[in-house]
């Protein structure tokens, strides 16, 4: 199954958490710099973590320059929508 949905990013954080809604999105802080793609790479691995896949079967669609983006994660269906909700809740 394939999940899509949009973020929101906050990168230069203090630490990297993901949880909690900002604006409707799932909010995502990051501790990488918003600068060479690396705050992108750092919210892969961040909502990977939190869904329990790969940092491989998280895609960025939308939104590579921007803190809103929109996201694809590859996962198990039993758990997704459940997953995503626990998680905006915070």
């Amino acid at each position: 199954m394939t999940l899509a949905f949009d973020i929101h990013v906050r990168p230069g954080a203090k630490r990297t958490a993901v949880g909690g809604a900002h604006d409707g999105a799932l909010a995502v802080a990051v501790t990488a710099p918003p600068a060479d793609g690396k705050a992108n790479e750092a919210v892969c691995v961040a909502v990977a973590a939190a869904f329990g896949v790969r940092a491989s079967a998280v895609e960025i669609v939308r939104g590579h320059t921007s803190r809103r983006k929109h996201v694809r994660v590859k996962l198990d269906e039993t758990h997704a929508q459940a997953r995503l909700a626990e998680l905006l809740t915070g």
